[in-house]
């Protein structure tokens, strides 16, 4: 090689080392609004950090934090940091208060860290525009898609006009956030756990900063290398499946003969049916008349596959096809009318749009219509190409779309009957992680969790990441 190759080459790994190291990562200390208990070491704050760090001397963003310990807990060892799933929902917001025996704290010190543009970050992503749109379109019997797409195209050019790089709202950039978060604490062993898409976040803070990371702990993860798009119907028929096959060994539900081929006949008949429903609207004081279809309909069961109500999910499926729709659709309208306010729906697109949408090839979407007519039509998910369209943000790179190849110890959990994410793909994430194991879990759906009350699977791999687990019932296979 020539000595000017070479020289150029260094040069560019020294400016590159000096870019990569050309902010500092900060903490803004904030009073701690959730309520402790003695004994409880309680810190609050934003992590401050470059919104695009490609970027750094322009935006910052503030992503909130709470740190717990008990007085005997080590404050910088054995760390668990948990940030929750969406994307677009808050980690923080739903925790008021944490005592001496709080599951928190059971395992060491805990950190509940938001992700960047979700609803207590500074700036949030909110786009109140969306729920308003959904809304109107219940109201005035308008096209729900239409509206939509305006609402975003509105919400964007909101967020532009501020200056914010929707682009920089992506998991990569999350994924450093929480390496920051650490080194900024001075942590030097940290338990990484997430729970859906921050399951594949938390694989991406493996793969891309790995140092210090103790354990992985994944909660019906949902991978970033997998393109969902492409299987979501699939995935929601498996699990479908699997209540069928329930209620197939329950010799009792005679009520439920033949369930699964009259579910798939009916819904296959009102793939383009409509009904209409009179609904009365919580600050209304009249009644308003409501169309309704077969995305409605199919919110109702899916809406009851959740780990709380899924051994219902048969009579209500069985009622719908008898044509009890009343009390399922007031319940779907009332969610559409009420919003979600944990929901940051900017946060959301900026992240699946360039990480999920522009992956999935739509002839294979659309060949899970053919084959599933019963689910042909549905839409799967609250984004997709023609949002994507309207909120244009930058493509991330291929590499987004690798497996992660990691050595550290992993515990992952997945329900048989998770409509989401399903076993298939946490036994991916298995695959190319050597020290991973998995917990099946039998009529589960998403949000599976770590086994029972008769078993603490989590508290004995904590114990020894490295030791082979051995399943304590039949309800739990482990891989």
């Amino acid at each position: 090689m020539k000595i000017s190759t070479l020289l150029a080459l260094c040069f560019v790994f020294f400016n590159f080392q000096a870019f990569s190291q050309s902010y500092i990562p900060k903490i803004e200390s904030t009073g701690c609004k959730i309520k402790t208990e003695n004994g409880v070491i309680a810190k609050c704050g934003y992590l401050v950090v470059p919104e695009n760090r490609a970027n750094p001397s322009k935006n910052l963003v503030k992503i909130p934090f709470i740190f717990v310990r008990k007085q005997d807990q080590d404050s910088v060892k054995n760390i668990s940091l948990y940030t929750t799933g969406g994307p677009g929902y808050s980690t923080t917001l739903g925790i008021t208060q944490i005592g001496l025996n709080s599951g928190f704290l059971r395992y060491g010190g805990f950190i509940a860290f938001d992700q960047r543009g979700t609803k207590l970050a500074i700036p949030s992503l909110q786009c109140p525009e969306v729920d308003q749109a959904i809304k109107r379109s219940y109201l005035e019997n308008l096209s729900k898609d239409s509206l939509v797409k305006l609402a975003v195209t509105s919400a964007r050019k909101r967020f532009t006009a501020k200056g914010i790089d929707l682009s920089a709202y992506n998991t990569t950039e999350s994924a450093a956030d929480i390496s920051d978060l650490k080194k900024v604490l001075k942590i030097e062993s940290m338990m990484l756990v997430g729970i859906s898409y921050s399951g594949g976040l938390m694989l991406t803070v493996a793969k891309n900063h790995p140092e210090g990371i103790k354990a992985l702990i994944l909660n019906s993860p949902l991978p970033g290398f997998v393109n969902y798009e492409e299987h979501a119907l699939i995935n929601m028929n498996e699990a479908l499946d699997q209540v069928f096959d329930n209620v197939q060994t329950d010799s009792t539900k005679t009520a439920y003969k033949d369930l699964k081929q009259r579910f798939h006949d009916y819904f296959t008949k009102i793939s383009s049916k409509r009904f209409n429903m009179r609904y009365l609207p919580k600050e209304n004081s009249d009644s308003i008349t409501i169309s309704y279809g077969k995305t409605e309909l199919l919110d109702a069961v899916f809406g009851k596959m959740e780990n709380g109500t899924i051994k219902i999910v048969p009579f209500v499926m069985n009622e719908i096809i008898n044509g009890k729709h009343q009390q399922y659709i007031t319940e779907v309208v009332d969610g559409a009318f009420s919003g979600d306010p944990n929901r940051t729906l900017g946060m959301r697109y900026s992240i699946y749009c360039p990480e999920q949408i522009a992956y999935s090839d739509p002839k294979l979407i659309a060949k899970q219509d053919k084959i599933l007519p019963w689910l042909s039509g549905y839409p799967f998910n609250n984004v997709n190409k023609e949002i994507c369209d309207c909120w244009k943000v930058n493509s991330q790179p291929a590499s987004i779309k690798e497996p992660v190849y990691s050595n550290i110890p992993a515990l992952i959990s997945a329900g048989d009957a998770d409509p989401f994410c399903r076993p298939f793909y946490n036994k991916l994430i298995k695959r190319y992680m050597p020290n991973a194991q998995l917990l099946i879990i039998h009529n589960r759906a998403h949000g599976a969790g770590f086994g029972n009350s008769s078993a603490d699977y989590l508290g004995d791999f904590l114990a020894d990441p490295y030791k082979k687990l051995v399943s304590k019932g039949s309800d739990v296979r482990i891989e």
